[in-house]
């Protein structure tokens, strides 16, 4: 297919954006109570671009697909008539468009975004489920869903990275699960420390890797930290040995090398990986300098399922 261009839409892409709004959702089944996507002038869509801007996707020049955001809500960025020309569906076109509409989002330093569909269009929530947007409530046939924005930060010393998991702490609650990855010595358990610390749990917080799990109380009438070193667990059956279930509701459980196996513990997760890297300074030629410079971490952070969706996590990490 020949290449889309994907641009900021302006207030004088009105025309064309309203031309694919009413061929896409004219093209929809007939839907009660209807869609007042048909409704929009050329005078409404201009007034939205003027203001919260959109999207326009084209191809040879021609308009094929748009969307219009909405600003009305802080921290989050809103996606309206989301639309593509009927005669280009199912080509990728929308992924492409919510691709950079998501750009768009961290860009304008929002934590995540929402939209709405209509119940009666399951093939249209399914296309929005397979990219992370779970529901988040319903009002008669219309559906909210929402996604949070995954992030990464680099640090500089492991004094930031606790920091850092201490900053992230303050989301925390009881059920929480937080699976941890990283190469060995790439700062999990410097990571956990000061998740633990922010916590108020008892320490000290060490790698419980002979012991498989620890439970460290809360001394703040908080959630105790269950931290887990799963490095020795052969498969994912094997958490199920050490009876984590029975404690997931109430804790804040954190499993190290828990890719792959602990994420069954729960519906929602929070992904945190993190590369340590040397970095390295450089002479007055301009040479690398071994060993001269700061170790250096890059933390990643990945939400998973509902319990993240509107939790400012962008906001509240890279401060």
């Amino acid at each position: 297919m020949t290449a889309l261009n994907v641009i900021d839409a302006k207030p004088e892409d009105a025309a064309a954006i309203v031309g694919v709004i009413h061929r896409s959702f004219g093209a929809r089944e007939e839907l009660d109570p209807p869609s007042t996507a048909l409704d929009e002038t050329e005078e409404s869509i201009a007034e939205v671009l003027s203001t919260a801007g959109g999207l326009l996707v084209q191809r040879r020049d021609l308009p094929m697909a748009a969307l219009l955001f909405d600003e009305s809500r802080p921290g989050l960025l809103g996606l309206r008539r989301v639309s593509v020309d009927p005669d280009i569906q199912s080509r990728g076109v929308a992924s492409a468009m919510v691709g950079v509409a998501e750009d768009t989002a961290e860009e304008r330093g929002k934590d995540g975004i929402w939209l709405h569909v209509r119940i009666e269009l399951p093939a249209t929530i399914q296309f929005w489920t397979r990219r992370f947007y779970y529901p988040v409530s319903q009002q008669g046939s219309t559906i909210e869903l929402g996604k949070t924005l995954w992030l990464a930060r680099e640090l500089h010393t492991a004094e930031k990275t606790q920091a850092f998991a201490g900053r992230l702490a303050t989301l925390l609650r009881a059920g929480d699960v937080v699976v941890l990855t990283g190469g060995l010595g790439a700062g999990k358990t410097t990571f956990t420390q000061g998740l633990g610390e922010a916590l108020g749990i008892r320490g000290p917080v060490t790698s419980p890797t002979f012991v498989v799990a620890r439970t460290h109380p809360s001394l703040v009438q908080g959630p105790p930290l269950v931290h887990v070193d799963a490095y020795r667990l052969g498969a994912a059956a094997e958490i199920d040995d050490i009876d984590l279930d029975a404690t997931v509701e109430e804790s804040v459980t954190v499993v190290e090398w828990g890719e792959g196996m602990a994420e069954q513990l729960s519906d929602s997760w929070l992904e945190i990986r993190i590369e340590n890297r040397l970095a390295k300074s450089t002479d007055p030629l301009g040479t690398a300098v071994e060993g001269s410079g700061d170790e250096t971490r890059v933390v990643t952070v990945k939400p998973h399922g509902p319990r993240w969706v509107g939790v400012p996590l962008r906001s509240t990490l890279l401060t």
